[in-house]
């Protein structure tokens, strides 16, 4: 009579600790730091509305703070996930807009100024979306040195209008020359990525032509 050896069946898969491992690794450190700025936003936004500009500029600097440190430890630990990815350009742009849209509802800053970097975001997201329904598969989206230029004159526009460089008569042409210049480099940046969609689209065959 033969005897067959019986192996030990292997341990099921804990869906718990899966499942923990996978909280862990998308709420990291740098990523709790991007949800930071997130809630720090109605804050500011309340902040704004009221007209307390130094305690919206408090706040303001708050958010930069984790803005560069979310970044800056993600790199450093090697912890860079999808959602982090998502979340923190996600989180910058809302932090922008919020601002812009109020200080420009309150008549700090001039309506054209939103126009050009709402329209200029309108055309990025549209075209990145037409980009990828024809090609037929997701495109790396990497920002050009105008797109990053122009966030920082943004920022330079929203720091000045919460100090109140804009009720400043003697520095009206230094605020006026920042904001031109924050328009021609938010316009110049859109543009790059418009030629640069337009390079990927002509070099590969569309997908619903394939």
């Amino acid at each position: 009579m033969s005897t067959q050896s019986t192996k030990p069946a292997a341990r099921p898969a804990r869906p718990v600790e899966s499942a923990a491992a996978l909280h862990r690794h998308l709420l990291n450190l740098p990523n709790a730091l991007t949800l930071c700025r997130i809630v720090l936003i109605p804050f500011f936004i309340a902040a704004l509305s009221r007209n307390r500009l130094h305690e919206a500029l408090g706040i303001f600097a708050a958010a930069a703070i984790t803005d560069s440190l979310d970044g800056t430890l993600a790199r450093w630990t090697n912890q860079r996930t999808e959602l982090g990815a998502f979340l923190d350009p996600f989180a910058d742009k809302l932090l922008l807009i919020s601002a812009l849209v109020i200080l420009t509802v309150q008549d700090i800053m001039p309506g054209w100024v939103l126009g050009v970097i709402a329209l200029r975001d309108v055309v990025v997201v549209f075209g990145y979306l037409m980009l990828v329904f024809f090609i037929g598969e997701p495109i790396p989206v990497r920002p050009n040195y105008a797109g990053k230029a122009g966030t920082v004159l943004q920022i330079a526009c929203i720091v000045t209008a919460l100090l109140g460089w804009p009720q400043l008569g003697h520095v009206h042409h230094v605020w006026t020359g920042l904001l031109l210049l924050t328009v021609l480099m938010t316009g110049v940046s859109g543009l790059q990525y418009m030629y640069r969609g337009l390079v990927i689209l002509n070099s590969r065959e569309p997908q619903m032509f394939a």
